[in-house]
């Protein structure tokens, strides 16, 4: 007979290792990242794109100025560092696999709204914390099972 405490145990541990291998099945192949953020006045900021081949990618600064630089793998978009004014529209495709990478420096006088759309590459960072949250589990399960043990006569 199971006690209750083990029957809790085994519920909240299945939980999370069901929570751990939903998340490690939406972590696998590339993932669509929706950015929307500000840069303060003076500020920088930079990205890194890891991405496969034939990904299409969408960035859009909007502020008084700014100063872009984009490299994109092999023969993709180039931009070297070059001054925009109130807004500027970038959407390229990956030509090969690689990683983007783009400065953006913001030289007006008010913040600099970015919004982008980005596909990324697989994470293996991502994947190491889903095992961890499934592992996490099958230790709850493991102690939980521990309380339904009899205990030998003189304990």
């Amino acid at each position: 007979m199971l006690s209750k405490r083990t029957i809790i145990g085994l519920v909240v541990g299945s939980i999370i290792i069901a929570i751990g291998g939903l998340s490690l099945i939406t972590h696998i192949g590339t993932i669509t990242v929706n950015e929307n953020y500000f840069v303060n006045v003076g500020d920088s900021t930079r990205h890194e794109i890891p991405a496969p081949a034939k990904t299409p990618q969408s960035i859009t600064v909007t502020g008084d100025s700014f100063d872009l630089k984009l490299q994109s793998p092999g023969e993709g978009l180039q931009i070297p560092k070059t001054s925009y004014k109130k807004e500027v529209t970038l959407d390229w495709v990956h030509a090969e696999d690689g990683t983007t990478i783009i400065q953006i420096q913001n030289t007006g006088n008010s913040e600099l709204e970015i919004t982008g759309e980005f596909v990324r590459s697989f994470d293996p960072l991502l994947f190491t914390y889903d095992l961890m949250v499934i592992v996490s589990g099958m230790v709850i399960i493991g102690f939980s099972m521990g309380f339904s043990l009899r205990k030998p006569k003189g304990f």
